[in-house]
């Protein structure tokens, strides 16, 4: 028997199968597939015709350099003082998408958030990243010869208002360097149902990690269209750790008492920079890892300073291999976090401001700015490895929905006639009596 939200996640997903193609594209633009991860057969998009690229792979290297100062800069701002977990990866996709519809100072502030100087280059550069990290997953070999399974994906989907009309660049860089196109909702006259579809699709994305990137009262009439990346990581270490060495243990100077998980001879990567040391720990197949950047005591606030300054580079990469006596605890965090302060703080307020936001990139029919940037977070630990997922959600909303002016000719009242260009009164008057001829 289907529990409720398996029933409420089917009812969703057929709502999109059945949902009708999206009119008033933009010239030229077609409804149509496009390589859409996880997009069912016959789900009509509004999308380029245009294939998806293998991407700019020569621009990777500075798409990563982004992705790395960026991070440092989010974190810094947003992830407040609790435990937190954020995917600088997605918040940035969900960006990046966004931005393609940006002009003038929404655009340059945007684009500076995001430390990029060509956008088409980041374009090419983050679709050829994307791809490689997707190579990553699936079977793997260890060091002893075992077999492990290794999955990460990342999926983007864009959920229009029907009846909008998308600009065709727009339309062009989704499918060319972001591989989708545009699902048709209503949100209008259908807000609950389109928040449905949106974390229905995140859910299946996510593994049910993510199950409500749009929370109630988030979308209304004057949303008009929601961008998404998600990103699920399972992926068990290179060496478990052994369960039956797992212990209760102090933490944060015996405040707490954890689940440590131990092992005495770990190989990792280690460095050491100012006020802490950091080790690498290899997940299966020695392609993916996590970096552990255990801060000096009382030196917390001055590392996470510097990660805000600089980013996450000086803390992943170098160090030499040494052999560690290994004990870290078990942990699992959960953090679901508004962006737009933070965002905005870091120097891109206008993409924010419904009277100054620029996103005519998108669409010339209305003007358009962000209302909410959301981001959630999970990531489990233990001894057999981590599962992670994220989701991000941009979403964007006109000004107002048009308001009539009560205007009722019910009295006398007074007329000109005149030209528009420069109002020359050609007759002038007067009606006290509508009947008298």
């Amino acid at each position: 028997m289907l529990s409720r939200r398996d029933a409420l996640r089917l009812a969703a997903l057929s709502a999109i199968a059945v949902s009708g193609p999206l009119s008033a594209c933009a010239s030229g633009d077609q409804a149509g597939p496009v390589n859409d991860p996880g997009t069912n057969a016959g789900i009509d998009l509004a999308s380029s015709d245009l294939a998806r690229t293998s991407g700019l792979p020569d621009a990777v290297p500075a798409t990563v350099e982004s992705l790395q100062r960026f991070a440092g800069h989010v974190f810094g701002e947003a992830a407040g003082e609790a435990n937190a977990i954020i995917s600088p990866y997605s918040i940035v996709m969900a960006l990046a998408m966004t931005v393609n519809g940006a002009k003038g100072t929404t655009e340059s502030e945007m684009l500076d958030v995001l430390g990029v100087d060509d956008l088409a280059r980041f374009n090419g550069g983050i679709n050829a990243l994307t791809q490689e990290l997707e190579s990553l997953g699936g079977n793997v070999t260890r060091g002893d010869g075992s077999k492990a399974e290794i999955a990460l994906d990342s999926a983007n989907s864009l959920w229009g208002q029907r009846d909008t009309a998308w600009q065709n660049g727009f339309l062009d860089e989704l499918a060319r360097d972001y591989g989708t196109g545009m699902r048709q909702v209503d949100f209008v006259q259908a807000t609950e149902t389109a928040r449905g579809l949106i974390n229905a699709w995140t859910a299946d994305k996510t593994h049910d990690k993510i199950t409500d990137i749009i929370p109630p009262a988030v979308l209304d009439a004057l949303t008009r269209l929601v961008l998404v990346n998600a990103i699920y990581l399972k992926a068990p270490w290179e060496s478990p750790f052994e369960p039956t060495l797992t212990r209760p243990g102090p933490f944060d100077g015996g405040r707490l008492t954890v689940a440590m998980m131990s092992e005495p001879e770990v190989s990792a990567a280690y460095r050491t920079g100012d006020g802490w040391q950091a080790a690498t720990l290899p997940y299966a197949g020695r392609a993916l890892a996590m970096t552990i950047v255990l801060p000096d005591h009382g030196r917390l606030g001055d590392v996470e300073a510097a990660l805000a300054r600089t980013g996450t580079a000086a803390f992943v990469a170098g160090g030499q291999r040494r052999l560690l006596s290994l004990s870290m605890p078990k942990w699992t965090s959960r953090s679901d976090l508004g962006l737009g302060a933070a965002l905005s703080e870091l120097g891109m307020p206008t993409a924010f401001d419904a009277t100054k936001a620029d996103f005519s990139g998108m669409t010339t029919q209305e003007q358009l700015y962000i209302s909410a940037v959301l981001h959630q977070g999970y990531i489990a630990v233990d001894e057999e490895g981590t599962e992670a997922a994220a989701a991000t959600a941009v979403v964007m909303s006109t000004t107002s929905v048009p308001v009539t002016v009560p205007f009722v000719v019910d009295r006398p009242f007074l007329y000109v006639v005149h030209d528009v260009e420069h109002g020359t009164p050609l007759f002038l008057g007067r009606v006290a009596d509508p009947t008298a001829v």
